[in-house]
């Protein structure tokens, strides 16, 4: 069953968020996941805590959870902290 990864995202430096994003996409590849949407919330009801959201989309919850303890993508967990505050949901 496809699994989504929900990002909550406040950026803090654009320049790092920048650097972070395009080497998190890199990321993804191997575990076939792919950005489906990526922006600005537009909240319809109650409040957003962060005013961005990514949602990535991967075949399965082992995809998803393999991308995110990849040694690629925990590497660049320094440099996410630099650019945004988040949080990372698993659906």
């Amino acid at each position: 069953m496809k699994t989504l990864v929900i990002v909550d995202i406040t950026p803090i430096n654009k320049i790092k968020l920048a650097e972070y994003s395009a080497q998190a996409a890199e990321t993804l590849k191997p575990f076939n996941g792919i950005f489906i949407a990526k922006g600005p919330v537009e909240v319809l009801h109650g409040d957003a805590k962060h005013p961005m959201k990514a949602v990535i989309e991967f075949p399965d919850k082992q995809n998803a959870k393999n991308w995110y303890k990849s040694k690629a993508y925990q590497d660049l967990i320094s440099l996410r902290e630099q650019g945004m505050q988040s949080q990372f949901h698993l659906l």
